[in-house]
């Protein structure tokens, strides 16, 4: 008797070939037979009607905390993820001093340039460990619904390593360098899928000053490549970067994947339409790479870089205004009671725009023309008639009056949407041609972080329901396509090879979906972290069943309490069918 068997669902398995209608069993965690099934299982799912696909493999998470106290890594279990990866942008926990000041260092790293509140994380985070071989133990322990795997973090080595220096961004010498790549080997032979570091000046504390190791020399960053090399082939060097002078950069990515014999996972983004024609040869430079022997993989995001404006959010367009200074510190609740006062909304709309001379800062200010609501279902994709700048026309207010009322609504919950980089076309057409691209993986949903302003976590979500089946602007990308990227494509890139395809000897992480009805809800701020924490928390409509090794964790948009989880060690290998 098989443990699970679903039967007469529409089969998209994950490699790419054309869907059809089939059944699959589960055994032992794994699937154990396809096709037309004549043997009965402990559980049977008639999902006639519904899409079967492998679980979602979320390549891009800074769950490091979160990891460690909540078991479905919300909110990715609620749109089918079934394996994060964490320790993105040389951002972690570990290693880490055993002191307090040590851990308040890397929580404050964290909380700048993550946007994860750092009383969540002092509240939520045990620090039960000091090295990095004890943080993945620590993971490992706590019971989990989805699989986490880990990577080495370069501000957190680099600051074991060298303190103060390290934080102030000096350079490294020979010394600190061997003992950041002893680090890393470490990690890496106990389990860590490789290492990462971040060098854009996106990523600052709160003293607007660079995280550790965004400034790093070739000799630090080529020397902690030597251990990658070490894993024949299997080890895995993240890399995030503002590419100013993106030959050179790449040139150095190059040599260290051609020397050391690793994959160079990079974030691939742009932040103005003038820079499109960079990303372009950027492309070009990896396929070049490619026949010379590198394996350069771009990361690409589905959405543009974007930030969501609300009242409980981390900013928004009256954030500066020195009538809201008041009742920024209130609670949701006496905050709302005062902006619903006539005379509170007038003495606001009466102010000058408090504008700062930034370009950034100032279209969240007043940039109408680049403002939208976000809306329900969610719109990531209007266009110019859907500004705030012309609604406001329309209804004949001033745009700063239309924003106002605008956020008010949904007890005044409602969002703001504002795509700040790589929407210079006004369309998603820039991500679609990124994501077509035969080098490209799909990645950046950065959940778990930024948690007052961002809640991409959804983007398998909208992958299916929107790129598939909604998008009116441009052409949508195929079921089986867009399958095959988040699932095959996302575990491939970082060394699983046991999962992300519903063949016979997989792993049996599956979603079930009523493709019909599956929907994104509206984002909106929570108060459910450790310490009332906040965070931007997005639903799904249409997920029936999420199942990981072979255990449904998700039934309905319902957590069942299963925990099958487990921590990944290392890359994995394809298990051979019986």
């Amino acid at each position: 008797m098989y443990e699970l068997v679903i039967r007469t669902a529409t089969i998209v398995d994950g490699t790419g070939a054309q869907a059809y209608t089939g059944d699959r069993a589960v055994k032992d965690g794994k699937i154990a037979a396809v096709g037309e099934i004549t043997g009965s299982g402990a559980r049977e799912i008639d999902a006639a009607g519904k899409l079967l696909t492998p679980g979602w493999v979320d390549v891009h998470s800074h769950m490091d905390g979160q990891a460690t106290w909540d078991p479905l890594c919300s909110p990715a279990a609620n749109h089918g993820i079934t394996t994060l990866i964490m320790g993105n942008c040389g951002i972690g926990f570990a290693p880490c001093a055993p002191d307090d000041a040590s851990h308040d260092r890397l929580i404050a790293v964290v909380e700048d340039v993550e946007d994860i509140p750092g009383a969540a994380l002092h509240e939520g985070v045990e620090w039960t460990w000091e090295s990095f071989p004890e943080y993945l133990d620590a993971v490992e322990k706590f019971p989990r619904a989805i699989d986490v795997g880990a990577q080495v973090p370069h501000c957190a080595v680099r600051t074991y390593v060298m303190g103060e220096r390290g934080t102030n961004n000096e350079q490294a010498t020979a010394e600190d360098v061997a003992s950041m790549a002893a680090i890393v080997k470490e990690g890496i032979e106990v389990g860590a899928l490789g290492f990462t570091t971040s060098r854009t000046e996106l990523h600052t504390t709160r003293e607007d000053a660079a995280m550790p190791g965004t400034y790093a020399d070739e000799a630090e960053l080529l020397g902690i490549g030597e251990v990658i090399g070490e894993r024949g082939g299997r080890g895995i060097y993240g890399v995030v970067s503002d590419f100013h002078n993106w030959e050179q950069e790449m040139d150095w990515m190059k040599r260290l994947s051609i020397d050391n014999n690793c994959q160079i996972n990079f974030v691939l983004f742009f932040r103005e339409e003038k820079d499109w024609d960079r990303v372009l040869q950027q492309l070009d430079y990896c396929r070049e790479a490619t026949a010379e022997g590198a394996q350069l993989i771009p990361h690409v995001g589905a959405r543009p870089v974007n930030i969501l404006l609300s009242w409980d959010g981390t900013i928004h367009p009256f954030s500066f205004h020195a009538n809201y200074a008041a009742l920024s510190i209130m609670s949701h609740e006496e905050r709302l009671a005062q902006l619903r006062k006539p005379e509170v909304r007038a003495a606001m709309l009466a102010e000058d725009d408090p504008l700062m001379g930034d370009e950034f800062m100032d279209t969240i200010i007043a940039g109408w023309d680049k403002l939208y609501e976000l809306g329900s279902p969610p719109n990531y994709e209007p266009g110019p008639g859907d500004s705030i700048a012309a609604k406001a026309a329309e209804a004949g207010v001033t745009p700063r009056a239309y924003c106002y009322d605008l956020m008010m609504k949904n007890a005044g919950k409602n969002v703001i949407y504002f795509p700040c980089f790589g929407y210079g076309a006004n369309d998603l057409s820039r991500q679609v041609q990124l994501l077509e691209d035969e080098s490209t993986v799909l990645s950046l949903a950065d959940t778990g972080a930024h948690c007052g302003v961002l809640c991409d976590a959804s983007v398998p979500t909208q992958m299916l329901s929107f790129y598939v089946r909604d998008r009116q602007r441009g052409h949508r990308l195929g079921l089986e396509q867009v399958v095959k990227m988040q699932t095959h494509d996302t575990a491939r890139c970082v060394g699983l090879d046991d999962r992300g395809t519903l063949e016979p000897g997989m792993k049996a992480d599956l979603n079930i979906i009523d493709f019909e009805a599956l929907q994104l809800e509206a984002p909106e701020i929570i108060f459910d972290l450790p310490a009332g924490g906040r965070r931007m928390f997005q639903g799904a409509r249409g997920y029936v069943a999420t199942i990981v090794s072979g255990e449904i964790i998700m039934e309905n948009g319902e957590y069942t309490g299963a925990v099958p989880g487990a921590l990944i060690r290392g890359p994995q290998q394809r298990h051979q069918a019986a």
